[in-house]
């Protein structure tokens, strides 16, 4: 059959395409397959000692073992799937908990508890070996503005504890430095800061940075902040033997202005770019946002419409793009209103109550983050950890049904596009979905094994890239 399109016509129109194609990949290269944390916990560098994470780890599990000291008690605070169904004795409760320990998994997954049983076990668990995942040493909000004798002393205090938690093995396995921001008033603050900082923590470790090692910069609202910080860090990793690019940031979205800008457009991917790859997560900041939306205080939340409008604006902005996605911080803690060891039982039971009012803010909040494809927020306090992870439980593990349905057809899609010789040009939808697995494997909510059902080896699931099991298939095929 004679074909219209001459070769020589086809090659030179398919090579022009091939270069914008390729332009737009770079820009766009898909979800990182990378471990993101679920979580950031936001601390005052003045209080931050080698062992934070792990006694905050202890304060947390302390709060879920008082307030919920059986998963009934947090399934009924909660109100999670299946509560209605669970016993109301303890010794009914003593029961069930031992017969479904007692169950293999796939029986126990039967069983109308077995959600609020696992979320419990994998709270307890997390916060046991893991309770911190992500800590932003914060000299902003968190500090204050201080004398500047005082912010330099804690700088080099905290850059000392650092190093110390790095030789015990205490820090958690991402963590950072927030600065104060970039503005004309606080710019040199932040600088200052940064360079004490750094320059101490290298000296007392040997020119070593922790894993997963960034800089925070907050109140971004221009692309030359950041372009700056970028500079700087070059001047850094000169002068301390750094190897290039291994200082990593990531900015701040709280303000308006880095939402729309004076001439009507979103600047969050020209933000992003002036970081020269540096900048891998976009962090929203609830209250400074609301704040200048003109939203009083009393209604300052991560659940009011102007921050789900930003939320969706920032994943407009920066949707495949690779960068790291946010939210905020509930501002309710989970903590009594009376204290002390002589409490009646009337106290006893408003602590109790308030607590629990608390759990379910932090819990709603979490969960909304998530369903909106946002897996990570603020922690501001280690009460409120149990209900980071209770949420983020919840959700993976009600979720993993339908997830490892669709990962399964896609593969099976994969499978028979290679069999066939065809090209499967839809990987980037495929790591979406295999995204899933990995993040909830990487926060302790399933194990490697339960990512079997989808039809991928355990090696193709820890090559974490379905791009390279596409690859794999084909070179076998």
């Amino acid at each position: 059959m004679q074909l219209s399109i001459k070769e020589s016509d086809k090659e030179s129109l398919l090579g022009s395409l091939k270069i914008a194609n390729l332009a737009f990949q770079e820009k766009y290269p898909g979800d990182r397959p990378d471990r993101q944390p679920v979580h950031t916990v936001y601390g005052g560098a003045n209080l931050f000692k080698a062992d934070s994470c792990v006694r905050m780890g202890e304060t947390a599990l302390k709060s879920l073992r008082m307030y919920a000291p059986n998963f009934v008690e947090l399934a009924r605070a909660l109100s999670l799937e299946g509560h209605g169904y669970l016993p109301q004795t303890e010794r009914e409760v003593t029961k069930l908990t031992d017969r479904l320990e007692g169950m293999d998994e796939p029986v126990r997954r039967r069983e109308k508890a077995w959600l609020a049983w696992s979320v419990y076990q994998k709270i307890i668990r997390k916060l046991e070996t893991e309770p911190v995942e992500d800590f932003r040493i914060d000299f902003e909000d968190g500090f204050g503005n201080r004398p500047d004798e005082e912010e330099d002393a804690v700088a080099l205090k905290a850059a000392a504890e650092l190093a110390a938690g790095m030789k015990a093995g205490t820090i958690s396995p991402f963590i950072g430095i927030r600065i104060k921001p970039f503005t004309e008033d606080l710019k040199y603050r932040g600088v200052r800061t940064l360079d004490l900082f750094i320059t101490e923590l290298l000296n007392r470790t040997g020119g070593i940075l922790p894993a997963n090692f960034v800089v925070m910069l907050p109140k971004v609202t221009i692309p030359e902040q950041v372009s700056t910080l970028v500079r700087l860090f070059r001047i850094l990793e000169k002068e301390r033997g750094l190897a290039e690019g291994v200082l990593k940031m990531e900015t701040m979205v709280e303000a308006t202005q880095i939402i729309m800008d004076d001439e009507g457009r979103n600047p969050l991917y020209r933000i992003i770019a002036a970081s020269e790859g540096r900048c891998i997560a976009a962090h929203f900041g609830t209250y400074d946002y609301t704040a200048s939306c003109g939203i009083t205080a009393r209604y300052q939340t991560m659940s009011h419409p102007v921050c789900d409008f930003a939320h969706h604006m920032t994943k407009v902005a920066l949707g495949g793009t690779g960068i790291f996605l946010s939210d905020g911080a509930t501002n309710v803690m989970p903590i009594g209103p009376h204290r002390g060891e002589q409490l009646s039982s009337e106290q006893l039971q408003e602590n109790r109550d308030s607590v629990h009012r608390a759990w379910r803010t932090g819990y709603s909040h979490t969960m909304h983050s998530l369903i909106n494809g946002f897996y990570q927020g603020w922690d501001l306090n280690p009460a409120q950890l149990p209900m980071r992870y209770a949420a983020t439980y919840t959700f993976f593990l009600s979720s993993l049904e339908d997830a490892t349905a669709r990962l399964k057809v896609f593969v099976e899609r994969a499978a028979i596009s290679t069999l066939t010789g065809d090209i499967f040009d839809d990987a980037a939808t495929g790591q979406g979905l295999l995204n899933f697995f990995l993040k909830a494997m990487n926060c302790g909510a399933i194990d490697e094994t339960a990512a079997l059902a989808t039809g991928l080896s355990l090696e193709e699931i820890r090559s974490r890239s379905f791009y390279k099991i596409l690859q794999g298939r084909r070179s076998k095929a």
